[in-house]
């Protein structure tokens, strides 16, 4: 065998950096993990800016373990509309923490958080139940779509906890859509697919999101067969100026058609982006231009109009929001 061997070192400076050895040692370890977690740097200088940061990441962590309790979490739904008629398809919930001090804290804040203390688990039930619950209730066939972190397949068993919700909350398993980012499939491929295919025997759809961005996108739509793509926002962010972007647009649009499976691209904010989607021949699009993020109580009346009148009303509405 051999061994390559490597180190990350933090180091803190007395008396600077602390006046007793806990504290020398505690200051140390802060700068230590500081270098593990920057590539280009094995060794690096305890910064007081770092006892900061820790110590507001650690009080955010508590306070998310008792947010649910507190009801400071919610959730907002943007909605998912069919390219070639404006028609709205479903809508994707997506939470929110208002925090009792700091107000609105970004998921890309404190998602993380969760996931590394394990509290994502406990959120990502209640995100799970009350979107079921709150569909349930809407008049139509919209489906809701919701996220599954990669952390939530470490469940002792994620298809009875989705089969024992879609019960309780009386949701149709074919109106919920589950969505997984790649690289959760990559982290534990085998046992992932088993659950999925576990979930997607209930009559639950699966979307694979962010496409484009993960490791081995191929061979994961050839592993398993997703009900729909999710291409990265990234593409749309760039496709009014880049030919590659829309190239390698074309070219997923492509790759979904001889699969037959459909694919809703992210993030469209303008309607140029939106113009090229159609002559592209793409299913299904989300973002800003199409409707923002919203809380229940906004979406109620949308998702409340019955489907025969979603064709011939929602392409006014977005014809009006292109005005504005």
């Amino acid at each position: 065998f051999e061994i390559a061997a490597g180190a990350s070192i933090g180091v803190a400076v007395y008396p600077r950096d602390g006046a007793d050895r806990e504290r020398l040692v505690s200051n140390a370890d802060l700068a230590m993990y500081r270098a593990k977690n920057d590539v280009t740097r094995a060794v690096c200088f305890y910064e007081s800016a770092m006892d900061e940061t820790a110590r507001a990441r650690r009080a955010l962590a508590t306070d998310l373990r008792q947010a649910i309790d507190r009801g400071e979490l919610s959730l907002h739904y943007q909605v998912q509309t069919s390219v070639p008629t404006g028609a709205t398809c479903g809508y994707e919930a997506l939470l929110r923490w208002t925090h009792p001090v700091h107000g609105m804290i970004p998921p890309a804040e404190f998602i993380p958080i969760a996931e590394e203390n394990g509290s994502i688990m406990a959120i990502g039930e209640w995100v799970l139940r009350t979107a079921c619950r709150q569909a349930a209730s809407w008049g139509n066939g919209h489906k809701i779509a919701v996220n599954l972190s990669p952390v939530q397949f470490a469940h002792a068993d994620l298809a009875k906890l989705v089969h024992q919700i879609l019960i309780e909350t009386g949701l149709s398993p074919k109106r919920l859509e589950l969505e997984l980012t790649e690289s959760t499939i990559v982290a534990d491929k085998v046992r992932t697919l088993h659950v999925l295919r576990q979930i997607k025997a209930l009559g639950v759809t699966i979307a694979i999101d962010d496409f484009g961005t993960g490791y081995s996108s191929l061979d994961t739509l050839r592993s398993f067969p997703f009900d729909k793509i999710k291409l990265d926002r990234s593409f749309m962010a760039d496709v009014e100026r880049s030919p590659q972007a829309k190239a390698i647009i074309r070219a997923v649009l492509t790759l979904g058609r001889s699969l037959d499976i459909p694919v809703l691209a992210e993030g469209v904010e303008t309607h140029v982006q939106l113009t090229i989607l159609q002559v592209e021949g793409c299913n299904e699009a989300q973002g800003y231009f199409l409707g923002r993020p919203k809380p229940i109580d906004q979406i109620t009346g949308d998702a409340n109009i019955r489907n025969d009148q979603l064709v011939a009303e929602e392409p006014a509405r977005i014809r009006l929001s292109r005005q504005a």
